[in-house]
């Protein structure tokens, strides 16, 4: 496995990735490092709406504006040689977003005169091919244990971080978690189930152990479209904003979302590729169901396990919703509402296709469905005022 060290800039590229997952970011960058490529995630977020504007139409979905702009504003910075930087658009090469940033990020580059800075996707559906990353087995392993560092850290520190006595307390111990996996990470070692249980059995001890106060908060399920959940950014930090106002957020993990994917994308025929995807199917399904054994033996709230949510939601949602987050949106709420999460914040950006349909098109029939729950939708974007989607928020907060 290649040993990474980020002291030493021996790769060949500089890697930028555009902000998309903020709680797995810090891990999951480890995934594509390489000979070939030196990972950095860019974190600037001034003035980057109106360069993203500059380069894009303004008809294109919130997420993609903020992804140009940070591309750009970042290569004019003079940081970067521009030759021997590449653009990394880690998608799955779906409809939408998952294809057409491809495309519309090297026009947007093109037009800001980086012609040469190449864009490189990751993707399983064979978009594009001559530029997508090929998944290397050192790639699997560190994207695989990074995924579940990065879940199980999310939901133990969004659930301690606003009980705690001691300011801070809670982001130390998160930081210094993400170190010790981080070396791991860098130099391949205790990359194994044995090596991943002990570890986060150490975690939940050690978050579960932060002296907090006992006053009750309620907690609010953020759901949604992939991007405007996991991106603060995307989501104009809607978490802090619950956060300060009393509230415990719950963000499911990323690693439901990759058994979404790969139960809506298994392959018909008996090939080596469909059994390839239930093997990895049964390997995270695995993984999942011990780490959500392991946050409810300290006392932290997990949703079910992917197949649990999904039995949960099939009378409620169509299996055939597989664009974009498709019936895991869905499923998500019913999951919540169904464990006693009875307030749900779905975020979208504003004009999403796949979202109109498994999102907004879905939210007032489950309403109807579950007259106990408050479902409130609200959207991102460039041209949207902040002051009517917090005013939204608040009606949320403060529903009876």
């Amino acid at each position: 496995m290649y040993r990474i060290d980020e002291d030493n800039r021996k790769e060949k590229y500089i890697l930028l990735l555009p902000a998309t997952l903020d709680d797995h970011f810090p891990l999951l960058k480890y995934m594509f490092w390489s000979k070939e490529y030196r990972v950095e995630i860019l974190d600037n977020t001034e003035g980057i709406i109106d360069v993203g504007l500059r380069y894009a139409n303004n008809d294109m979905c919130y997420p993609f504006i903020i992804m140009v702009g940070q591309i750009i504003q970042s290569l004019k910075s003079g940081k970067y040689d521009v030759k021997n930087t590449r653009i990394l658009i880690p998608t799955a090469g779906d409809a939408c977003r998952g294809a057409c940033y491809i495309g519309l990020i090297s026009k947007a580059l093109k037009k800001a005169g980086f012609e040469e800075c190449k864009v490189v996707t990751l993707n399983v559906r064979h978009v594009e091919e001559d530029i997508n990353m090929k998944i290397s087995l050192d790639m699997a392993m560190r994207g695989l244990y990074s995924m579940f560092y990065g879940d199980i850290l999310m939901m133990l520190s969004n659930q301690t971080r606003v009980y705690e006595l001691e300011s801070d307390e809670t982001l130390q111990l998160k930081e210094k978690w993400n170190n010790i996996i981080s070396e791991d990470l860098k130099r391949g070692k205790h990359l194994s189930f044995h090596w991943m249980k002990k570890n986060m059995d150490k975690m939940c001890a050690e978050f579960a152990s932060v002296e907090q106060s006992k006053s009750s908060k309620q907690r609010i399920l953020l759901a949604g479209e992939f991007y405007t959940k996991y991106c603060g950014l995307g989501n104009w930090d809607v978490a802090k904003y619950m956060e300060d106002r009393g509230c415990e957020v719950y963000v499911n993990g990323l690693s439901w979302y990759a058994l979404y994917y790969i139960d809506t994308h298994i392959p018909e025929n008996n090939g080596i590729e469909k059994y390839a995807f239930l093997a990895v199917r049964r390997i995270l399904l695995k993984y999942q169901n011990y780490m959500i054994d392991t946050l409810r033996k300290y006392g932290f709230y997990s949703m079910d396990n992917i197949d649990i949510i999904k039995s949960y939601s099939t009378q409620y949602v169509s299996s055939n919703l597989k664009t974009g987050d498709g019936w895991l949106m869905g499923a998500e709420i019913i999951g919540g509402i169904t464990s006693g999460i009875n307030k749900i914040l779905c975020v979208a950006p504003f004009g999403c296709m796949p979202n109109a349909c498994s999102g907004r098109g879905l939210y007032p029939y489950l309403q109807r469905c579950f007259p106990q729950a408050y479902i409130t939708g609200v959207e991102t974007d460039a041209s949207a005022s902040k002051q009517n989607y917090y005013n939204r928020v608040e009606m949320l907060i403060h529903a009876k």
